[in-house]
């Protein structure tokens, strides 16, 4: 999971993601890292400043096939998207 050092998590929070997250699950996300990124740089790229707190709650979000992750953010505008995500990351259950 050293790969999400690269979207701001320390060392200590991948440790303690892994520590609290199923085995499944962690294998799941290191062997589809590539998918992982590229969901996460989609994130990165709309300006989600919260990225963190939003993989840390729906890591389970960043396994869809990229083109249906982009589709579920593409359906609303941008700036009022990342607005709402800011202020409320359970919003993403209603997209």
């Amino acid at each position: 999971m050293k790969f999400l050092e690269k979207y701001g998590f320390s060392k200590d929070e991948i440790s303690n993601f892994v520590d609290t997250t199923s085995t499944v699950m962690v294998d799941a996300l290191e062997n589809t890292q590539k998918l992982v990124k590229s969901n996460a740089d989609y994130l990165k790229d709309l300006g989600v400043r919260n990225f963190k707190e939003i993989f840390q709650n729906y890591y389970e979000l960043f396994l869809l096939d990229h083109s249906n992750f982009v589709e579920i953010f593409n359906k609303y505008d941008r700036d009022d998207l990342v607005e709402k995500l800011a202020k409320n990351v359970a919003i993403i259950e209603y997209l």
